[in-house]
């Protein structure tokens, strides 16, 4: 949040444009208002037409993750999006757009490569949340489930990396009551999963009501880190609880706290990040929550520091519960990387690391986007030009 003040396992089935196919199978199109007809006055949604608009998102976002995986072009295929035509389809803008997006995630993949990362297969499911009709326009929200398997797994290390992401999708019907996809929103605070191209949207910095809060000092991301061994006996905290903690919550939300992924102030990175250091022995510091010395959170009340990015930073400086690491790759488990997407001085976005690779890469886990081992790697593959913070706990 931040700051408060301030191999596919997809099925390549062909796409039905009959209306008599199965709707129970979620592949029944609109109904046909007839070839004839020179204009439909209110085109009408049926659960067929619903479940088409699911299987077009399905089929956008499968083709964005599909870009990233480790294989040949010839052997991808047609995308599955293009594939619709008739009664719902892409709109041509859109898929100019999306062709672009995937030439980007497909850049994006050999950058990763270059890093040592590649995947060897992904799966994507997307779900139909809730649909709004007003006249010939629809507002489509979805929620999309990824999963992208590592090509190398180790042994004792993650299999896969995993996010969900939620998505407004906007469908315009045209005089045949034909429904085109005109438009695609990421409604997560920011753009934080591995198959999104769009910039991330941060809010200006706010100021510190405290003169003169600690500067974190920004770390490098080249590879060739210096060794920076984590003594895990040495302050107490069970950093096995904190990755545990994050592990059984990045995507089922713990009840005991409130959810601030959503709201105006940037979501609830930190929030998480605060819970699962929490769980590791972090205790509270009571008092005046807009105090940034001051850190607690239950389900009731937090403190700024608790949720915000910046004021988050400040009190685990100035309280010494954090020192700062000159390198993202000496993270380790439990400890907390920053992001500062535009270079602006605001910092915009939490993670904690869950993993850390036998190679030294550091496997992070965070909310908004909500995702599971994700390795810093990719991170800075996907968002080269911001500023990053490590902070060793």
């Amino acid at each position: 949040m931040k700051s408060r003040r301030l191999s596919r396992k997809r099925r390549r089935a062909t796409i039905i444009t009959a209306a008599a196919a199965s709707v129970v199978a979620g592949a029944a199109l609109l109904p046909n208002w007839g070839a004839n007809a020179a204009d439909v006055a209110e085109p009408t949604v049926d659960p067929g037409t619903r479940a088409t608009f699911q299987r077009l998102a399905d089929a956008v976002f499968t083709d964005r993750t599909d870009a990233l995986v480790d294989k040949s072009d010839s052997g991808r295929g047609k995308p599955l999006a293009s594939r619709f035509s008739g009664d719902v389809r892409l709109s041509s803008t859109l898929s100019h757009q999306e062709d672009s997006a995937l030439s980007t995630l497909r850049g994006r993949k050999s950058r990763l490569a270059a890093l040592g990362e590649k995947y060897s297969k992904s799966d994507t499911t997307v779900s139909l949340d809730r649909t709004q009709v007003k006249g010939r326009h629809a507002t489509v929200d979805v929620t999309e489930t990824t999963t992208l398997t590592y090509e190398k797994a180790k042994a004792n290390g993650p299999k896969t990396t995993g996010f969900q992401a939620h998505h407004r999708l906007t469908f315009q019907a045209d005089r045949q009551g034909d429904w085109q996809l005109t438009g695609i929103r990421d409604t997560d605070d920011g753009y934080l999963a591995v198959n999104q191209v769009a910039k991330p949207a941060v809010a200006a910095p706010k100021t510190a009501a405290d003169a003169g809060p600690p500067d974190a000092p920004r770390a490098s991301t080249s590879r060739n880190a210096p060794a920076k061994a984590k003594n895990f006996s040495a302050t107490g905290y069970d950093y096995k609880a904190m990755a545990a903690y994050a592990a059984k919550y990045w995507k089922n939300y713990n009840p005991a706290y409130p959810d601030f992924n959503g709201e105006a102030d940037g979501g609830d990175c930190t929030n998480f990040v605060s819970q699962s250091l929490k769980a590791g022995g972090w205790k509270h510091v009571p008092g005046d929550g807009t105090d940034f010395h001051k850190w607690f959170g239950n389900s009731e009340i937090q403190s700024d520091s608790f949720v915000g990015v910046n004021e988050f930073s400040w009190f685990a400086l100035s309280s010494k519960r954090v020192t700062s690491l000159a390198n993202v790759y000496q993270l380790d488990v439990g400890d907390v990387l920053q992001m500062d997407f535009n270079r602006d001085g605001s910092k915009d976005h939490s993670m904690i690391v869950t993993y850390r690779s036998p190679q030294g890469v550091p496997y992070v886990t965070y909310h908004s986007t909500n995702t599971y081992n994700r390795s810093v790697a990719s991170i800075i593959a996907s968002y080269p030009n911001a500023y990053y913070y490590a902070y060793r706990t």
